[in-house]
């Protein structure tokens, strides 16, 4: 059986379980949504759906010929993803409610159309978890090193070129003007999109699965290269020009700027790996 009459074959069941998870999820779909349109750290979530299509439509090909072969086991995974949504529920856990939404569709692709095509989806599927806001207490244990690492390293080369600064943990103190570092200057906001799209653009432009990995992998000190530059600049602004250059205009732009510019390295680097061989 193809793959288009396995649709047509259970085209009403699908039907019903379409409605009962719009349902389940009517209230906390919306939400999450509302959280990405709030948190800045969340607003890649907007074009998850869209980058998840994307590679499902790049696969059509592939679920044309695949041969479907129902696997019952899928039930399972069906069930396991409902009682995660409960135990989410219950404990009032957000992103243990969210998160079972990806199970509970990958419990549905197996049970009705296998493994084959579940193998076909599976970055698809997978690529939905990016839409999920992690739990704040994995946030902030991810930006809390993050932030000293960056002032470390930031304060580090401020000394090195003659800067007058010193750091208490996250606080940098100039003469002038005192500068605690916020979640946004650690680079856990610009590694979380960048994550993402990084996991997008490593499968769009790269056939080695290790090239892939080095890339995806390349997020973390893209982040952490460009935040610290944000935090020598307003630094070395702050020592020349006083507090009022580094403030106001400069930090309204200086994230969108510090984004554009991982943006620039991470595509760079991945025109450099096309470039060599596999």
């Amino acid at each position: 059986m193809s793959f288009a009459e396995a649709v047509k074959r259970y085209r009403l069941q699908l039907l019903i379980l379409l409605l009962f998870l719009a349902g389940l999820y009517h209230s906390i779909v919306p939400q999450m949504v509302l959280q990405w349109y709030h948190d800045d750290n969340y607003s890649h979530g907007f074009i998850v759906p869209f980058i998840s299509g994307y590679f499902l439509y790049t696969r059509r090909y592939e679920l044309r010929g695949i041969l479907v072969e129902p696997w019952w086991p899928g039930l399972l995974v069906l069930i396991l993803g409902l009682v995660q949504l409960t135990i989410g529920w219950l404990g009032t856990e957000y992103f243990t409610m969210r998160s079972s939404l990806v199970v509970i569709l990958a419990g549905i692709t197996l049970y009705f159309f296998g493994k084959g095509v579940f193998r076909i989806v599976l970055l698809p599927l997978s690529y939905f978890l990016f839409m999920v806001p992690l739990p704040y207490i994995v946030y902030d244990a991810a930006a809390f090193p993050l932030k000293l690492f960056v002032a470390k390293v930031s304060v580090g080369f401020l000394k090195a070129i003659g800067v007058v600064v010193w750091r208490e943990g996250n606080i940098i103190m100039f003469p002038s003007i005192t500068l605690e570092l916020a979640d946004a200057c650690s680079g856990i906001r610009s590694l979380m999109s960048l994550l993402a799209l990084s996991v997008a653009y490593a499968f769009f432009s790269q056939r080695s699965s290790l090239k892939r990995c080095i890339l995806i992998l390349s997020a973390l000190p893209i982040a952490i290269f460009t935040n610290s530059l944000r935090v020598i600049v307003t630094g070395i602004l702050a020592q020349y020009w006083g507090a009022r250059a580094a403030e106001g205009f400069f930090h309204e732009v200086a994230g969108m700027v510090v984004f554009a510019l991982a943006m620039v390295m991470l595509v760079a680097l991945g025109a450099v790996m096309r470039k060599t061989g596999d």
